[in-house]
């Protein structure tokens, strides 16, 4: 059911994209992402990584593992960055449901409702979906 739920809602995603044109002509030319480095740096970093010895792997590994770690408590926490909200809140007005599934990262009674009353009057779908991503439910 979660296989079909997703792929349903990519293909509306997608429609819904393709379909509009001020939605179309935001989204960049390119596809590659503005936060992915360019392959001749990663393999320089690969090759530099490499060239560490066994304790300064070790060590920057370490690191990494603590970053991450920082990272996923903080999004636990609900310390999400700005941006995302804004998006969210963006994709509440346009896909209500779809905006539900982003903010709680799983297919739950408030999707269902969401997608229900976005199915039945578009109106309160969108606010339901403004609440749930702003935690005022």
């Amino acid at each position: 059911m979660k296989k079909i739920t997703t792929r349903f809602l990519t293909l509306l995603v997608m429609v819904s994209l393709c379909s509009s044109p001020v939605l179309a002509a935001s989204l960049p030319s390119d596809n590659t992402a503005k936060t992915e480095p360019a392959p001749a740096t990663v393999t320089t970093a690969v090759e530099e990584f490499r060239n560490l010895s066994k304790h300064e792997r070790k060590s920057r590994i370490k690191e990494v593992k603590k970053v991450l770690k920082e990272h996923r408590a903080d999004k636990r926490a609900g310390r999400a960055a700005d941006t995302d909200i804004v998006l969210l809140a963006i994709l509440a007005i346009l896909l209500p449901p779809l905006a539900v599934y982003l903010k709680e990262e799983e297919i739950n009674s408030r999707f269902w409702i969401s997608l229900i009353l976005t199915l039945l009057f578009w109106i309160p779908g969108v606010i339901f979906a403004l609440l749930v991503v702003f935690d005022a439910i």
